[in-house]
């Protein structure tokens, strides 16, 4: 017992530091081309690194005790009785593939609890080992913040197993001294709405379920006091069934809907058709123009559809980050920190999509109501989404592979076999000629994730033919050797890509990025100059965009103007 105890402390401690500035998509299975219910997760910050968690299942007397740690800070918190029996999780997801992911809201700051001793992040990995459905979650969650009060600020999560789909919304309840340093409102409230299957959803850091039906808990689970607290602290005075959470809990703002919500009308807009009405309100100019919770989509989605959508920078809407200034000469789809900027005293936003580039890891898991329980396939990257790929993962796999574990590297300590530092590499290195760079990036991407579609479908078979422990070690042994495979591809694209694009060149090849990738000898894919196949010919110069030579020559073309006599 003390040894599984220390184990999960020591994942606990390196695991901190997860972000308020995270996104997730939802499809629910009937939504889905295969199925399959599916949440997407990005892990933003500036300070977390790319991992996959790992905790394996386990058995444990009546006096064993959980240390807890805020995940964000590492800080201990408390311990908590265990339960007898624990399910194996593997980043997200456990071993009957339910599926918890969130995002941060924020909301009302007086609601924060000093006293509080379970924070989001434990409320995740906590339940992930002790539930086996997406509505005993829901109340494994409200029970352990209520027992021992909640840490963190306004959550929402993404709860959802093989058959359905739930986003649940809570916030603490300020502290509010009994004389004693005891707080009299411990706990949180809380509402929870299925997603009507069928249908796509999402929320990216800004609390989203507003009014909901009072009386039908196949549908909406809530916090007994959810109205009447808010009743309480002056958030409300209309009608029981007039109550909005989000309203209440955690009013919008400009930045609530140009930096959260504006990643959520991207995602509708492109699997749903008549999104584009609620562009004003996407870009925080008309508030009043709220978009739905959930959106039926126009077709069924697919699973590469999701995992695009995670890689979206607004192209081809007015936010597009790809097409202004800011992109500079090579249509690069990011802005540094901070959020926003001043000139002549008026304001000024860097626009937040939905891949940045301060991702710690993400993911797009996959409940599958058609396979075994433990079939469940958390499609895992790390960092940035849309210049980084995702390789399959079986929820019950009962091993990490060494490229993605906690122990191998950290934000402040380099590791040469960490997939997080190598995938760094080659995109802090696209982000030189973004618009050249990640088109290569992008053909490797699309190729190892659609042949891995077809693959673990003969894994899947395959895997029908075993049983229990049998068919978790044959799933756990596909998922590391797939994700090994991947980082020795990625390797030899760093390679590739340094190589062509040295020094703003660009070499002229024999083929493309995939061809390279599948010959054994450098050398002769490259064009040489036709004496010495070591020498490059005919290096190619591409420039910058029309674009930033304009602005250049507007900025300073008398210093840089050609003179013809």
């Amino acid at each position: 017992m003390k040894k599984l105890t220390l184990l999960f402390a020591a994942a606990a401690l390196l695991i901190f530091n997860a972000a308020n500035a995270c996104t997730n998509f939802i499809v629910t299975k009937g939504a889905s081309t295969d199925g399959s219910v599916m949440v997407s997760y990005a892990a933003d910050s500036h300070s977390l690194y790319g991992a996959l968690y790992h905790v394996p299942a386990g058995l444990f007397p009546k006096t064993a005790m959980l240390p807890i740690y805020d995940w964000d800070s590492g800080r201990f918190l408390t311990y908590i009785p265990q339960v007898g029996q624990t399910y194996s999780t593997i980043g997200n997801m456990n071993e009957y593939s339910v599926i918890i992911s969130e995002t941060t809201y924020g909301g009302r700051k007086e609601l924060a609890d000093k006293t509080g001793l379970i924070d989001y992040g434990s409320l995740i990995y906590v339940t992930l080992q002790r539930a086996q459905s997406a509505r005993e979650a829901i109340g494994i969650i409200a029970d352990l913040a209520n027992t021992y009060g909640y840490a963190s600020s306004g959550e929402s999560f993404t709860i959802a197993d093989t058959e359905e789909v739930w986003i649940m919304e809570l916030i603490g309840k300020g502290f509010k001294d009994n004389g004693k340093g005891k707080n009299l409102n411990k706990g949180i409230v809380w509402v929870a709405r299925r997603v009507p299957d069928g249908y796509v959803s999402a929320h990216a850091n800004q609390a989203r379920i507003t009014t909901f039906p009072l009386n039908d808990p196949e549908n909406c689970l809530y916090a007994k006091d959810v109205i009447s607290f808010a009743r309480k602290m002056g958030y409300f005075e209309g009608k029981d069934e007039e109550f909005s959470f989000s309203d209440a809990y955690a009013p919008a703002d400009f930045g609530a809907l140009r930096g959260c919500e504006a990643r959520v009308w991207s995602f509708f807009r492109t699997v749903a058709d008549g999104m584009d009405r609620y562009e004003d309100y996407a870009m925080g100019h008309n508030p009043k123009n709220k978009m739905p919770l959930w959106v039926k989509p126009r077709t069924k989605v697919s699973p590469k559809t999701v995992f695009d959508c995670m890689r979206d920078h607004y192209e081809g809407t007015k936010m597009d980050m790809t097409t202004d200034l800011g992109a500079g000469g090579h249509n690069c789809p990011y802005r540094w920190r901070p959020m926003d900027f001043e000139v002549d005293g008026k304001k000024y936003v860097n626009e937040r999509a939905t891949a940045t580039q301060q991702t710690g890891f993400w993911f797009v898991a996959q409940a599958r109501p058609y396979v075994e329980k433990d079939q469940g396939i958390l499609w895992f990257g790390v960092d940035d989404a849309a210049t980084s790929c995702l390789t399959p993962i079986y929820c019950s796999s009962n091993e990490v592979p060494q490229c993605l574990s906690l122990n191998n590297g950290s934000m402040l300590e380099y590791s040469d076999t960490s997939m997080f530092w190598l995938f760094n590499r080659v995109t802090n290195f696209a982000y030189m000629r973004y618009d050249l760079i990640s088109a290569d990036i992008r053909k490797v991407t699309d190729l190892w994730e659609n042949s891995n579609f077809e693959e673990v479908k003969k894994i899947d078979a395959e895997a029908a033919k075993l049983t229990g422990a049998e068919r978790k070690n044959f799933l756990s042994k596909y998922s590391v050797r797939k994700a090994q495979d991947l980082f020795t591809r990625w390797s030899k694209l760093n390679n590739y890509l340094l190589m062509k694009y040295i020094d703003g060149n660009v070499k002229s090849e024999n083929g493309d990025v995939l061809d390279y990738l599948d010959k054994d000898s450098s050398v002769a894919h490259w064009v040489n100059n036709g004496h010495n196949v070591n020498v490059p010919g005919k290096i190619q110069f591409p420039g910058y965009n029309e674009k930033w030579q304009r602005a250049v020559a507007a900025d300073n073309g008398e210093v840089l103007e050609v003179k013809t006599w």
